[in-house]
């Protein structure tokens, strides 16, 4: 069984239609990527599993029907990292951190989880006291990722995460969501515009065109797929 499963998914904002029955899942453990053009519904997928659009047809995690809230669908285990980041400038790193445990009540397990965070990132270790609007690019996606591990979930969803990062620091963001599926078992659905870096870093994928999904498949089956590599990867 699926850890998430999307079936026959639409979404809507006001009377435009941005998705048009999607099928789409993510197994325990799996690392998935999504690719498609700006405007192809990537991030309205994510949107609509984390409860931040309305939707129709049937959102299962776990086999469980997902809420409709975004916090309760937070409270279930799904944690979203949106494009730009959405840190919070005017709080320090740590009060990021503290925020991104809102849904836990395990005071002891959340002090712990910060310490294990700044072992994962010791630059922000360094700026734990500095205001998050006061970091790089970088260290504030760093930062991102950092608070929604903090909710402790079974699944990130990432909104294209190498989004204005110099290469060197992409590829060391994919380096740690890589350590977190394989040491730590977290099954990652990710938008991702680097289909390349994308592919790379992920078992599946699902190439979305206007609201639908185009091609599934094993990250090499769409390696291999003529129409993704002239579209996506460039030869």
């Amino acid at each position: 069984m699926p850890l998430l499963e999307l079936r026959r998914v639409e979404a809507r904002y006001g009377g435009l239609q941005a998705l048009h029955g999607i099928n789409l899942s993510v197994g325990e453990g799996e690392v998935v990527a999504v690719l498609g053009a700006n405007g192809a519904g990537k991030t309205t997928t994510l949107r609509a599993i984390s409860g931040t659009v309305r939707t129709s047809g049937e959102l299962l995690f776990s086999g469980s029907r997902l809420p409709r809230r975004p916090e309760a669908v937070a409270r279930a285990g799904v944690a979203h990292v949106p494009e730009g980041r959405g840190t919070f400038m005017e709080l320090t790193v740590e009060e990021n951190l503290r925020l991104g445990a809102y849904v836990r009540r395990d005071r002891a397990g959340v002090k712990a989880d910060q310490e294990r965070v700044f072992e994962r990132f010791p630059i922000l270790a360094e700026r734990r006291r500095q205001a998050a609007g006061s970091l790089s690019g970088g260290e504030q996606q760093q930062l991102a990722l950092a608070r929604a591990l903090m909710q402790r979930p079974r699944l990130l969803l990432l909104d294209e995460p190498s989004l204005g990062l110099a290469p060197m620091l992409v590829a060391e963001l994919f380096r740690v969501i890589g350590e977190l599926n394989q040491e730590e078992g977290l099954s990652v659905l990710v938008v991702e515009q680097n289909a390349t870096l994308a592919l790379s870093a992920s078992s599946r994928a699902y190439v979305l065109e206007v609201g639908r999904v185009a091609v599934a498949g094993t990250s090499d089956e769409l390696r291999r797929n003529e129409s993704v590599r002239r579209s996506y990867l460039g030869y």
